[in-house]
């Protein structure tokens, strides 16, 4: 399988890749579409249609409403049967919904992706739009949900990754409306430079055995980059199969690819990660960076990439001007931009951490986008320190909210739950739960064949939560 068919699948972005799920699970495959306006809180009254699945099959008068969105992804069925909570359904006789995310996929407020139109793409807008959704849910149930479904049905809001942050947003916004929430690995506490991604990556390696030799590689890349000629860059473009982008460009594009496997499921009998990175490293005489090579030519191979592909996953100036829809990293970029930041940054210098990507990779790589994207209006650098105060902070005291993270989650240290510690208390009624070995949001994914311990005993946890919440 591609490995971003697979990613893909294993975030439940995709149809048709069962890999362990129960088959015989049914789905709605007929999108139906909720009027929001524009601007929720401004003079922009225009309306738009915000895509929605529907999974009915396993509800039961008074049986509860289990409110699902992809965030940062386009919407597909596979999010109504394919993870966690459709599993939940059918013991708790749920009723399955998933909501497309303002300005992904095909609910966009307005016809492009510009800078001008994404400044409706706010917290409280898109916030908003699902309270919207399921308040007229609650009210006029049949109406939404072309069913029967009883009249002030109690809401459950599930979510992994960035939509882990929209679940604990609803719940401590809207608590009369969502009587709880699941969030999986929720980013939730932006930082600027966000090179914790990396240590992570690194505590994964170093479990592998591999993390030392792969750090090495890294330095040797960096003496070419750094302060190689233009032809000893030239040389190792070549030797690393990547096309010739500048040096910078050329890292970003590195470490994109070297941690391409880093927030695939981990199972008792397989880890990608070791697959498709250690693999080449361990047992060998190879020199560092020719086992590095060989690991970056093996994911390019893998994933069918072209140097087409490879340039516009590596070129910062690649699209610049392209404002059509649909364009999920698009989006995802301006949020960065404007609400948390998270630039997935090379450690500094003065820190003393080992480094998995190049010291080139640093604000500088990521933060000028942000205006030759989205336009001069975007001020740089994001004010972190204001979203945490606002978004962060509104977390404070909030019952009912289940904060999950993986031991070897890349985006661990943006959670709740970080390597340092809890950034906010664990409590009975919001508990927090590091589930030890797993990566991204994989008690909320697809149950794996093999699956860990602590996977199952994270899911265990939180339906007893739910099931109580419900009640």
């Amino acid at each position: 399988m591609r490995v971003a068919t697979f990613l893909a699948c294993f975030a439940g972005a995709a149809v048709g890749c069962l890999d362990g799920r129960d088959a015989t699970i049914p789905a709605s495959g007929t999108p139906y579409w909720f009027p929001q306006p524009v601007d929720h809180f401004g003079s922009n009254n225009a309306t738009w249609q915000q895509q929605y699945f529907v999974n009915a099959t396993f509800y039961k008068p008074g049986g509860p409403i289990y409110v699902h969105t992809p965030g940062e992804q386009s919407l597909t069925t596979r999010f109504v049967d394919g993870t966690h909570p459709t599993d939940l359904a059918q013991t708790t006789n749920a009723l399955v919904v998933a909501i497309e995310h303002r300005f992904f996929g095909k609910s966009n407020p307005i016809s492009d992706l510009s800078g001008s139109s994404l400044q409706y793409l706010t917290i409280e807008n898109a916030l908003e739009d699902f309270a919207s959704f399921v308040r007229s849910a609650k009210s006029h149930p049949s109406d939404v949900f072309r069913t029967a479904v009883s009249k002030n049905a109690k809401v459950v809001f599930f979510g992994g990754s960035y939509s882990g942050n929209v679940a604990a947003w609803m719940r401590a916004k809207y608590p009369r409306l969502i009587q709880g929430a699941w969030a999986s690995s929720a980013m939730l506490y932006g930082r600027l430079d966000y090179y914790q991604f990396d240590q992570s990556f690194g505590q994964h390696l170093q479990a592998l055995g591999c993390a030392e030799k792969f750090s090495q590689a890294i330095e040797a890349v960096d003496d070419v980059l750094v302060s190689g000629s233009a032809a000893d860059v030239v040389a190792l473009q070549a030797k690393l199969g990547v096309p010739q982008l500048t040096p910078q460009d050329t890292a970003g594009l590195l470490s994109g690819l070297s941690t391409l496997y880093s927030m695939a499921p981990v199972t008792t009998a397989k880890d990608f990660v070791y697959d498709n990175v250690c693999s080449f490293f361990n047992n060998s005489s190879l020199a560092p960076i020719d086992a590095y090579a060989r690991a970056i030519k093996a994911v390019i191979s893998s994933d069918g990439m072209t140097e087409q592909s490879l340039r516009q996953m590596g070129d910062t100036s690649y699209g610049l001007d392209n404002y059509a829809i649909d364009q999920p990293g698009r989006s995802w970029y301006y949020m960065g931009c404007t609400w948390f930041g998270n630039w997935q940054t090379a450690p500094p210098s003065s820190s003393r951490l080992s480094r998995y990507r190049s010291q080139l990779v640093n604000l500088s790589y990521f933060e000028p986008n942000c205006q030759r994207k989205f336009g001069s209006n975007v001020a740089i650098p994001v004010d972190v320190s204001a979203y945490n105060a606002k978004w962060f902070n509104t977390l404070r005291g909030v019952s009912n909210i289940y904060y999950t993270s993986g031991s070897l989650d890349i985006w661990r240290d943006a959670t709740v739950a970080t390597s340092t510690g809890n950034l906010l208390p664990s409590s009975p009624s919001s508990p927090v739960f590091t589930i030890d070995g797993a990566t991204h949001s994989q008690d909320l994914g697809e149950k794996q064949v093999n699956e860990l311990a602590s996977v199952t005993k994270a899911r265990t946890i939180g339906d007893a939560l739910v099931v109580k919440w419900i009640k």
